[in-house]
């Protein structure tokens, strides 16, 4: 089972988001050495509590901190609909030249967080409805494929960087139709997750981009001595997670014990404890079977671990104690 990683950048409270990008690079070049096999970079614009706004930027930071053959660099994802694809196309192509082999497109659908970000980015809400013509014209542009006379993307055009969908919405359809990889995350439950994953399977056409079928389950996780040490872990975010849906801001990340003591309305901590219970933590042997459960519910190919935490030494520590479980191959 190949083992990979999400970080979003996220902003820890006694921290700006200029150290939570530095935080990000160099996480990436502590679980490489552990042996994961991606590491992806998240895309959120004005978005309180969250740094990564520049994914390609960064994907670039962390390309150039990792090695040149352990580690594979990407995004999870680039959100298309506020973006032109020939500018998307021509940073990733700068990505692949310098870095070759080694660059992943992530891809997604969602469109701004508000009014005034969509306003900004200059594309409204129903920019998300023609995301496979973006996705089909994104693509065309590494293959010389499209509708603009005279356009080339260099240095795009020519080289292939491997692209994955994002399962929102109709995602995995798209990602069958056109032969892509699916990323995808037990959001609506395992049952939602076995079946989407299933018409993917049954509706994947062979592409230049895919032979087969390829799943990416992705779902936050974390290891620890104790079940409830592992939990905690995991409630810095869940609970900015929650935060921010009744107040549209994503606060920086507090330690996990003043979450735990904080007021909370009746509402707020059963959301709380409903993030939490979607999440998978607990001692090796408890994550060992939960994990294997998702792996199999999901018949994936591949887990991509979004865990963030206030301690990063602690989320280092359940990084390595996953790698373990997964047997990864620590790099000479």
């Amino acid at each position: 089972m190949r083992l990979s990683v999400l970080d979003r950048s996220p902003v820890r409270r006694d921290g700006g988001t200029a150290r939570a990008l530095r935080d990000t690079v160099a996480f990436a070049a502590a679980v490489e050495a552990l042996g994961y096999h991606r590491f992806w970079v998240s895309a959120h614009h004005s978005v309180p509590g969250v740094a990564g706004s520049a994914p390609a930027v960064l994907a670039a930071a962390v390309a150039g901190a990792t090695s040149r053959v352990r580690v594979r660099v990407g995004t999870g994802g680039v959100m298309l609909p506020n973006h032109r694809p020939l500018v998307v196309a021509e940073q990733f192509g700068v990505l692949e030249a310098l870095h070759p082999g080694r660059i992943d497109m992530g891809l997604g659908r969602s469109v701004g967080f508000t009014g005034g970000v969509r306003a900004a980015l200059g594309h409204g809400k129903d920019a998300a409805d023609d995301f496979g013509a973006q996705v089909r014209e994104l693509l065309g542009f590494f293959t010389g494929e499209h509708g603009y006379p005279g356009v080339h993307a260099y240095p795009a055009e020519g080289l292939r960087v491997p692209p994955f969908l994002l399962a929102t919405g109709s995602g995995a359809d798209l990602a069958a139709e056109l032969g892509l990889p699916l990323v995808i995350a037990p959001v609506r439950g395992e049952r939602a997750l076995s079946e989407a994953v299933t018409r993917y399977r049954n509706g994947f056409r062979p592409s230049g981009w895919a032979r087969e079928p390829y799943v990416v389950v992705s779902t936050a996780i974390a290891v620890a001595d104790s079940a409830a040490d592992a939990r905690r872990l995991l409630v810095s975010e869940a609970w900015a997670t929650v935060y921010s849906r009744s107040h549209g801001v994503f606060p920086p990340l507090a330690p996990p014990g003043e979450v735990l003591a904080s007021p909370m309305t009746d509402r707020e901590r059963r959301r709380l404890e409903e993030t939490l219970d979607g999440q998978i933590s607990g001692t090796p042997a408890e994550v060992e079977d939960r994990l294997g459960k998702l792996v199999s519910a999901a018949a994936a190919d591949e887990v991509l671990v979004t865990t963030a935490a206030y301690d990063q030494s602690a989320r280092l520590d359940s990084f390595a104690a996953l790698a373990e479980l997964g047997r990864l191959p620590v790099p000479a």
